[in-house]
C-alpha cells in the first residue's frame, strides 16, 4: 500500500491543512492500492504564496541556468523510469507494455525535446523601432488527468519551468502515484524552493481554488470539456489565462482507395490502444458504404484479436480506470444497442472470465447514425463506432459533424487525396495514413479546435502557452535626420 499524505510546498514536504484522505483503487482488483491526502483552499493558498515569492527570482534566471536545471531533471527522471512504469500501470490499469512503450516514453521525449528547444528559442525579436520580448506569464496552476498521468504532467511542467514560470500541480486523485514520483524527481534535481509545488485534491476543491486564486496568473487543464468549462468560469473573475486541452471524438476516414483490411485493423487497434482512454483516439470510423460488408468483417476480426488482461499480463488492453467510468461505458454500450446500431463485437458486461476489475469487452458498432449517443459522446473506453458515407464529400461532412476537434485520421491509397481530405478537417492534429503512435511527432503542436480546447502543447508551441509578449516601443531609436 502506498501512502502519500504530504504535499510538496516551498521545497518541503508539509502536512496538509485538513484531515481528508482518498483511497486510490486498483482498477484491476477494485481494492485500495494506496491513500493520498486531499487538499483544501488553505493548501492552495500556501502553495500560491510560495510560487509567487519564487517567481521574483526564478523569472530572472538565464536560459543557461534553466537548461542546466532541466538537464538535472532529465538525469533524475531517467533514474526513475522503472518506478514510473510500475506506478502508471498500477494507478490507471495500463498494461505494462503500454506503460513501458508509451506512457513513460512520451514524457521522456517531451523533456529531451524541451531542453533542445530551450537552447535556441528566441525570447526577443527586433521589429524596426521596437523590441518584442517574451516573458514568463507568472504563477501557473496545472490540472492533469488520469489517462496519461506522467505524460500530461510533464507536457505542462517542463515548458513552464523552461520559460521561467513557477507552478502548482494538481494531478488527478485517481492516478496520483506517477505525480508523486515526478515530484521526487524535481526535488532530487534541486528545483529551487517554491518553483514547483504539489497539492493533491479533487476538482471541486483544489481545482476550483487554483482557478480562482488571485495570485495565480494562469491555469492549464487537460481533462473533459465539462471540467474545462468549469475552470474557465472560475477563472473569469480574476481574468487569468485559461489553457485547455479537452475531449475528443476523433473521426477516422477510410477512403475507398485505401487497403480496407489494413486500414480497418489499424483503426480498431488504434482506438483500443490504452483501453480507449485517449482523448485523441480514432473513435469514429467513417468508411465507404460500398465496402461496408468488408469493413464490418475486418473490424470483427480485428476486435477478436484485442486481448484483455490484468496490467501485469501481456494483453492489448487492461481495465478502465474506475467504477464510474466502467458504469458510464456500459450505459453507452447499452444505448447503442437500444438506438439500433449493429453490434459487431463485444457488448455489455465484463469479458468472460472476469468477475472483478473494471474490464470492458472490446466493442464495435456498425450502422451508426449521427444522432445516436455513441456517435456524439466521448465514450473513453474500448468502444468503436462505424459510420458509412456515400462519397468523399459525405465523408468530410460526417467527420466534421462533431462538437470536438482534437484529432482526425485519414487513410487512403493516394497521398495527394489523403492530404486534400485531411486539410478540410478542423482538428488540432490530422494523422495521414497512420493510427497515431506510429506517426507521433513530438515537435508539432498538440491541442484542439471547437470544444476540444484552446491551447497548444508539445514542442516550441508549448513554450508560447506560458509566455506573454512585452513590446518595448522605441527600443531601437531611428537615426536623427539631418
Amino acid at each position: 500500500m502506498r501512502e502519500y499524505l504530504k504535499f510538496y510546498i516551498d521545497g518541503q514536504w508539509v502536512e496538509p491543512s485538513g484531515t481528508k484522505t482518498w483511497d486510490v483503487i486498483d482498477p484491476a482488483t477494485e481494492e485500495p492500492s494506496g491513500r493520498i491526502a486531499l487538499g483544501e483552499a488553505e493548501d492552495v493558498d500556501r502553495a500560491a504564496k510560495a510560487a509567487r515569492r519564487a517567481f521574483k527570482t526564478y523569472s530572472q534566471t538565464s536560459r543557461e541556468e534553466r537548461v542546466a536545471l532541466l538537464e538535472r531533471v532529465l538525469v533524475e527522471f531517467e533514474k526513475r523510469i522503472p518506478d514510473l512504469e510500475a506506478a502508471v500501470s498500477e494507478e490507471m490499469g495500463a498494461p505494462m507494455w503500454v506503460s513501458r512503450d508509451a506512457q513513460v516514453v512520451l514524457p521522456h521525449n517531451h523533456l529531451k525535446i524541451a531542453i533542445e528547444n530551450l537552447k535556441t528559442y528566441e525570447f526577443e525579436e527586433d521589429r524596426g523601432l521596437s523590441l518584442v520580448r517574451m516573458v514568463p506569464v507568472g504563477v501557473c496552476g496545472l490540472i492533469t488527468p488520469w489517462n496519461w498521468p506522467a505524460s500530461t504532467v510533464m507536457t505542462k511542467v517542463v515548458p513552464a519551468l523552461a520559460v521561467g514560470c513557477t507552478l502548482i500541480l494538481k494531478p488527478s486523485e485517481y492516478s496520483p502515484y506517477s505525480a508523486q514520483i515526478l515530484t521526487e524527481v524535481m526535488e532530487a534535481a534541486q528545483v529551487p524552493a517554491g518553483v514547483f509545488n504539489l497539492v493533491y485534491g479533487d476538482g471541486p476543491t483544489v481545482g476550483a481554488e487554483l482557478s480562482r486564486h488571485p495570485l495565480i496568473d494562469m491555469v492549464s487543464i487537460t481533462g473533459s470539456t465539462r471540467a474545462g468549462a468549469e475552470v474557465a468560469r472560475n477563472a473569469a473573475e480574476s481574468v487569468k489565462r485559461v489553457h485547455q486541452e479537452l475531449g475528443g471524438k476523433s473521426p477516422n476516414i477510410i477512403l475507398e482507395s485505401a487497403d480496407i483490411e489494413g486500414a480497418v485493423d489499424r483503426g480498431v487497434k488504434g482506438l483500443m490502444f490504452n483501453t480507449g482512454q485517449s482523448c485523441s483516439a480514432p473513435s469514429r470510423m467513417i468508411a465507404p458504404q460500398s465496402k461496408m460488408e468488408q469493413v464490418i468483417s475486418a473490424a470483427r476480426k480485428a476486435a477478436s484479436e484485442v486481448t484483455v488482461g490484468a496490467p501485469s499480463e501481456d494483453a492489448y488492453t487492461g481495465p478502465v480506470v474506475n467504477g464510474n467510468q466502467w458504469n458510464r461505458i456500459q450505459e453507452l454500450i447499452q444505448s447503442g444497442i437500444d438506438e439500433g446500431a449493429t453490434l459487431v463485437a463485444g457488448g455489455v458486461g465484463r469479458p468472460e472470465g472476469y468477475e472483478k476489475g473494471y474490464y470492458v469487452k472490446p466493442t464495435v458498432f456498425a450502422n451508426v447514425t449521427p444522432e445516436m449517443s455513441v456517435a456524439k459522446e466521448e465514450i473513453f473506453g474500448p468502444v468503436l463506432v462505424i459510420q458509412s458515407y456515400v462519397d468523399t464529400e459525405d465523408a468530410i461532412e460526417l467527420a466534421n459533424d462533431s462538437d470536438y476537434g482534437l484529432a482526425a485520421y485519414v487513410q487512403g491509397g493516394s497521398i495527394d487525396e489523403v492530404r486534400e481530405v485531411g486539410s478540410r478537417i478542423p482538428a488540432g492534429q490530422v494523422y495521414l495514413n497512420g493510427s497515431g503512435l506510429d506517426l507521433i511527432d513530438f515537435t508539432v503542436p498538440f491541442g484542439g479546435h471547437k470544444r476540444s480546447g484552446n491551447g497548444r502543447e508539445w514542442g516550441d508551441f508549448a513554450f508560447e502557452a506560458f509566455l506573454e509578449p512585452i513590446s518595448l516601443v522605441g527600443y531601437n531609436p531611428s537615426p536623427t535626420s539631418e
